[in-house]
């Protein structure tokens, strides 16, 4: 294709022309101001650096004929930038009026592939793309990219399934993008041209993502199917600080509410042909929650080097992360003490070592080629204690014979020889030691366990790219085709060892393990992994923006996606062939189209509309746990099983937006996204378990509107999202908690039917977004945000018909509603020195981000009450009750931040 392309262009070469481009820099009040600046041409070579003088101006002379990207930028004033055509040697003016920096989350250059080098204007771009700078970034305040998103970024929105502010579930239109594994999938994230979903769930780490070095961080709504796997509902692409973009010094120092502390540096600099930039971060916060501190130290490195129209750059990266995320806590004990926990601990310790090089390099006729090449290391080790629910209707109270024998020969004395039961015991233990001395049936009789968790991964890629402008009399094309190919090796460990609650929440372990040598009614229990997986994912893109006059901007694009995944048990193979038995091989291709136009028939107004698809490959997760006659208890055990098919997702949308600069701006628009083969975790018939399943069709559509205004030192924003995820096919699974099911008697595990129309736990239908930003003095700048999410169901309430009895079903099986506002500010004390405050959910609101349905031992008075309602034909019902995650209360910070 290159070289078809390559051979397509005139060789004869035309006496070279040179322009000029004059620019005037102006202030929000439209004062002359002195900025800084670069001009780089689109097909690659040197960039250009250039600054201001005390009138705003300078002009930029002896520049060849083709399309320029100028970037102006100040302290304090977001990043301006846009396309410049030099047709001729007639000289171009621009006047640039620069906004503040905490005015933004403007539109203006899109990068349309996830290897930068390819941006268009947001008018070409037929969806609502939406950007945030460094600038924009900095200011909000928040800890890590994924609070930066959900802060102003229209149609996203966190659910903190996890209880750990670096370990977020992110939602954008319904789809998510997530650290756990098992979640469905349906976000990419790319760090410069490298995927950031890993190959083993394809989840995302944000708290690996150093928030400090991000230059640009751009959305992308869809099914992109130029993004590759997994962009099912959109995609995050991200560009990293350099020393030509972000020169000089800084050093900030913040700390306050719940024991938070951090530190941070930054360095970049150019000298010549060469530039380098460092950042680093240090961050310990002891939690708002009980027992629940992080540590999060990160560092980043970049150098590059530029000549000769050639484009190199170096760059690479560690973070090693201690975080405690102590997960959903039940309704009553929320109620009683907001900060609670379930269970302790819930530790996840995050270590990569990454390497990323980058090469850019421009030919004459507008040819640039681009490439990069990765290795990325992934540990991931997490330890979770949690209660054991299989123990809830047994008799894990009274010792008998063989118990206080087993006791007495391991050396125990002082247990109780009488008849024990909720009401004396609160806390049950004994029997739990007895049953472990004797390998019998601790997973009955304990009532709580711990699973350790090690998962490692070596990732490889290389990606290569190509884009070809031509300006042809009366239009514009930009045509890019590349290929990417990503291999990977990873090992699963995991191994589940049983113990008994105590009364401060934490587990106490016993020398019994779910590793075959003990047992369920006579049946070993086994729920071991050592899974070794080799997954290649190979894809060839293209994709091609038309031009017509100022006014017509057409957009065809495509990808080729092959993915094979060889998976090995390194267990050793059971009698029942259920354990040893996850080796397999699969392997899933498709080619993903997509097609695009924008319209503007005057200048304040665009129009735009799409049709894209993409798909998402099952990973090894899913493919172990996908038989419905060996089904599993995620992500406690996995089993071979028959392949699934890939998740395909076909979108349509459309919009209008528009507005001037310092003015009105605004957009608004719909859009519909149906996938297909979906996966679920369906319920088993035979065991009440749990397995993977393709599943009909599930549905998101809805509508987003933006508006936002700047009256000389105030700016006001404000954004809203609709959305209506809903299933589109029947379905049966599991409802063991949900007071609707077919259990027949209250309290006993039971199954749920979707049916059409069903809305999908966890997914608000109404996102609200609005802030204020006034310069109050030269020096002082304030800014408000409010957040708003509607009520959306528990998960576990599938069906969105779970109701409270009061006895046997707790909660009401849904998240509520909430608001929450933000207050920041920022006070340049000297040209040097600016001073930080910020206070979030400043109202101290109470709030729940998700919810799910689920068994509980525990008495309103925090004890434990196993076998606590009577008995129905010899089996004893359990009560099931709401687990929220709750949202972190009023908390204020402060800082200091040195440039140099």
């Amino acid at each position: 294709m290159i070289v078809f392309l390559l051979a397509a262009v005139p060789q004869a070469v035309r006496a070279q022309t040179t322009g000029e481009i004059r620019i005037e820099v102006k202030d929000p009040s439209g004062k002359p101001m002195r900025a800084t600046g670069t001009l780089e041409s689109v097909a690659g070579g040197p960039s250009r650096n250039f600054e201001t003088d005390a009138q705003g101006r300078y002009a930029l002379t002896n520049l060849p004929v083709g399309r320029y990207r100028l970037q102006a930028a100040r302290s304090g004033f977001a990043t301006h930038t846009e396309f410049i055509d030099v047709q001729s040697g007639d000289p171009i003016s621009r006047t640039i009026s620069m906004t503040l920096s905490t005015a933004a989350f403007k539109i203006d250059v899109i990068e349309t592939t996830p290897l930068a080098g390819t941006g268009l204007t947001a008018d070409q771009v037929p969806s609502p793309v939406q950007t945030a700078s460094a600038a924009d970034i900095e200011n909000s305040g928040a800890l890590d990219l994924s609070a930066v998103l959900n802060r102003r970024l229209s149609g996203v929105n966190i659910n903190e399934n996890q209880g750990n502010p670096f370990q977020p579930d992110v939602n954008y239109r319904g789809y998510t993008a997530s650290p756990l594994l098992g979640t469905p999938e349906g976000v990419s994230v790319y760090m410069d041209g490298v995927r950031q979903n890993q190959p083993f769930g394809d989840t995302v780490a944000w708290d690996l993502i150093p928030r400090i070095a991000i230059q640009e961080a751009t959305l992308i709504p869809g099914s992109n199917p130029v993004f590759g796997l997994n962009t099912l509902g959109g995609a995050v692409s991200l560009e990293t600080k350099d020393g030509r973009t972000s020169p000089g010094t800084s050093i900030e120092v913040n700390g306050g509410s719940f024991g938070r502390r951090s530190v941070s540096l930054e360095y970049g600099g150019s000298r010549k042909a060469w530039s380098w930039y460092v950042a680093g971060n240090l961050f310990h916060e002891d939690g708002w929650r009980v027992a629940s501190p992080s540590d999060v130290r990160q560092a980043f490195a970049k150098v590059g080097w530029t000549g000769g129209g050639t484009i190199v750059s170096l760059h690479g990266g560690y973070a090693d992360n201690v975080l405690n995320g102590n997960g959903l806590q039940e309704q009553r004990f929320l109620a009683q003490s907001y900060s609670s926990v379930y269970t302790i601990p819930d530790i996840s310790h995050n270590r990569s070592p990454y390497l990323t090089l980058t090469a850019k390099h421009g030919f004459r006729h507008g040819v640039a080629v681009s490439g990069n090449g990765y290795f990325r290391y992934l540990r991931a080790d997490s330890t979770s204690a949690d209660l054991n629910n299989n123990s809830f209707d047994q008799n894990v109270y009274t010792l008998s014979a063989a118990d206080q024998a087993a006791l007495k020969a391991a050396g125990y004395s002082g247990f109780p020889t009488g008849t024990l039961n909720a009401s004396n015991t609160p806390f049950p233990y004994w029997r739990c030691i007895a049953q472990a001395l004797q390998l019998a049936d601790p997973s009955d009789q304990c009532d709580a366990s711990q699973t350790s968790g090690h998962n490692k991964q070596h990732n490889y890629g290389l990606t290569q790219q190509m884009t070809w402008q031509a300006s042809p009399r009366g239009q514009h094309n930009q045509f890019t085709a590349g290929f990417a190919a990503d291999f990977s090796s990873l090992t699963f460990q995991q191994y589940t060892q049983f113990g008994y609650l105590n009364p401060d929440r934490t587990v106490t372990l016993v020398p019994a393990f779910a590793d075959g040598s003990t047992s369920s009614g006579g049946v070993p229990v086994d729920t071991r992994v050592n899974l070794h997986g080799v997954p290649w994912t190979f894809g060839f893109y293209a994709t091609d923006t038309v031009t017509f006059g100022k006014k017509w901007n057409v957009n065809l694009a495509g990808r080729y996606n092959r993915t094979s995944i060889d998976n090995s048990d390194r267990l050793p193979a059971s009698v029942d062939g259920v354990r040893g038995s996850l080796n397999g091989q699969y392997v899933f291709e498709r080619f993903n189209p997509s097609a695009g136009v924008t319209f503007s028939p005057v200048a304040a107004l665009n129009l735009y509309a799409s049709y894209s698809e993409s798909s998402r490959a099952p990973t090894s997760i899913e493919l172990g746990c996908a038989d419905p006659n060996n089904p599993c208890n995620l992500p406690n055990a996995l089993v071979s099983d028959p392949p699934l098919k890939q998740v395909v997702t076909r979108t349509v949308e459309a919009g209008l937006r528009g507005g001037q600069e310092r003015n009105l701006r605004w957009s608004a628009g719909w859009y519909w996204a149906e996938n297909h083969d979906d996966l679920l975790f369906v319920s088993s018939p035979q065991t009440g378990f749990g397995y993977f399943k393709n599943f009909g069709q599930t549905r998101r559509q809805g509508m987003e509107a933006s508006l936002s205004r700047r009256w000389g030192k105030l700016s006001l924003g404000a954004n809203y999202t609709f959305v209506d995820a809903t299933y589109q096919s029947r379905e049966t699974i599991d409802g063991s908690s949900n007071s609707s099911n077919d259990a027949g008697t209250p309290g006993f595990d039971g199954n749920i039917q979707i049916v059409p129309g069903d809305r999908i736990p966890l997914i608000p239908h109404h996102i609200g977004k609005a802030f204020a930003d006034y310069q109050i003095t030269s020096k002082l700048q304030v800014n408000v945000n409010f957040l708003a999410v509607s009520s959306s169901f528990a998960r576990g309430n599938e069906n969105n018909l779970s109701q409270p009895d009061g006895t046997f079903y707790l909660g009401p099986g849904r998240s509520p509603g909430y608001g929450v506002t933000g207050l920041s500010a920022h006070y340049q004390l000297h040209r040097r020195v600016q001073l930080s405050v910020e206070i979030n959910n400043l109202f101290d609101h109470h709030y729940y981000t998700a919810a799910q349905l689920g068994s509980t031992p525990f008495t309103s008075g925090g004890t434990i009450a196993i076998r606590a309602l009577p008995a129905v034909d010899g089996n004893y019902p359990i009560v099931h009750s709401t687990f929220y995650a709750p949202g972190a209360p009023i908390g204020a910070w402060g800082g200091v931040r040195f440039t140099f």
